[in-house]
């Protein structure tokens, strides 16, 4: 198994904080690069947050910037004329956006409260009647107590771009990843083939985020502007691509 047995290109950014990165020249008989945050859930239970605007729309790095982060991933769908999530958000429990319209793509929600964190298949009962302070629905939900989630074959789940994801594992690790993709040096991945990998990272359960132009992850200090991955805004392969989005996942 390719991936578990991948020696990592890791950095520790602090206790209980690893970043790691892969460049893989057939994986998937495709051309990948994978960056991803393994966080220690024992260490680092109270330093995952999210943030948030309802109308304005910033780069992951300037989020992370204004909450003085260590580590951030861009998080939900949103609106990219009108700002805001297009997916039901809050953030310390002040709801910043509902849902505008329900789709079947919004099937998963990340939550934190009272420093739990938990990544479960949507109902009403887990997003707007939740009494939980920090909740996010995106998605779809791509592990289920360690079952890979079978998935309609459509172009958005079939396809190969950049992804986003966040899993936990059975070792009580939060893993927050950025596939790159849309260049011949990274081909991205389809849903089904990024499930398979965090699965082999130690995901139990695990969900999509938006992806495409905004798979974005920041690990301040680590290159000039804090961007690890190669975000595609700008049609190159470098860390300057980033897309203006409405939310972010972050550890402080």
């Amino acid at each position: 198994m390719l991936v578990v047995q991948t020696k990592w290109n890791s950095k520790t950014i602090k206790k209980g904080v690893v970043w790691h990165q892969a460049h893989y020249s057939d994986l998937f008989n495709s051309v990948q690069e994978i960056n991803w945050v393994e966080v220690d859930l024992k260490k680092n239970r109270k330093k995952i947050h999210l943030a948030a605007d309802s109308v304005q729309l910033k780069t992951t790095s300037t989020f992370a910037l204004q909450k003085q982060a260590i580590v951030a991933i861009n998080g939900g769908f949103f609106d990219m004329k009108e700002g805001g999530s297009v997916d039901y958000i809050k953030v310390d429990n002040q709801i910043i956006n509902h849902t505008k319209s329900p789709t079947p793509r919004a099937s998963a929600v990340f939550s934190i409260h009272k420093g739990k964190l938990a990544i479960e298949k949507a109902s009403t009962e887990n997003t707007e009647e939740s009494p939980k302070a920090n909740i996010l629905l995106a998605g779809p939900l791509l592990i289920e107590n360690s079952t890979i989630i079978p998935l309609k074959k459509d172009p958005f789940n079939s396809n190969r771009h950049p992804r986003t994801a966040i899993a936990l594992t059975k070792k009580n690790k939060l893993i927050l990843m950025v596939v790159d993709g849309r260049n011949k040096q990274a081909q991205g991945m389809s849903l089904e083939e990024l499930g398979k990998v965090l699965k082999w990272l130690g995901g139990t359960d695990a969900m999509n985020l938006d992806g495409g132009g905004s798979s974005t992850l920041f690990v301040q200090g680590m290159t000039a502007n804090n961007i690890v991955n190669y975000p595609t805004d700008n049609k190159k392969f470098d860390h300057e691509g980033q897309r203006k989005v409405s939310n972010i996942i972050y550890i402080n």
